[in-house]
């Protein structure tokens, strides 16, 4: 519904909300084009705007630029503030790593269409060692549970984001 989809957004942000979160499979991949479109009313500096790379749908590195170019023209801007590698677990990482994708994102935040390089994270916590001592993220996003602090990164990768200072969103706390 989106007209209703819309009203939700603008209250969202008449109240202060200034932090959008999207991804490119989303709702069978319209979530973007809907955001970019209730977006385009707003001054395009009032506002946090995060997408991510379906990193299962990248087989070469190319494939990451063709998505995130997409990606900009479906959110009808110019650059991303928070770019996130989508739902990363150790054979995604490594995957994305082997194919050169780490330094592709670079490049495009070296060029300003990033402002900040991260990553989503579904796997166990020597995975998010590994993945977050790879390089200095920008910050990362994990499920932290309130119920199962143990669950995946949990609190042992809550305190390793904290020890190196790298910014953390939370996801999925209920």
């Amino acid at each position: 519904d989106e007209p209703e989809a819309e009203r939700m957004l603008d209250r969202a942000i008449s109240a202060g909300v200034n932090y959008i979160d999207t991804a490119y499979p989303y709702h069978g991949g319209e979530s973007e084009p809907f955001v970019g479109r209730a977006l385009k009313k707003y001054d395009r500096d009032s506002f946090y705007l995060a997408t991510k790379l379906p990193c299962w749908n990248v087989t070469k590195k190319e494939d990451a630029v063709r998505i995130f170019e997409e990606q900009l023209e479906r959110l009808q801007t110019d650059y991303i503030d928070f770019y996130l590698m989508h739902a990363l677990d150790r054979k995604s990482f490594r995957k994305m790593v082997e194919m050169g994708c780490v330094e592709v994102l670079e490049a495009l935040k070296a060029k300003g269409e990033i402002r900040y390089l991260g990553f989503s994270f579904h796997d166990d916590y020597e995975a998010f060692e590994e993945i977050l001592n790879f390089r200095d993220w920008d910050f990362c996003q994990i499920q932290l549970n309130y119920m199962d602090t143990e669950s995946q990164a949990g609190m042992k990768g809550y305190r390793l984001t904290e020890e190196k200072n790298v910014p953390l969103i939370i996801m999925e706390p209920v």
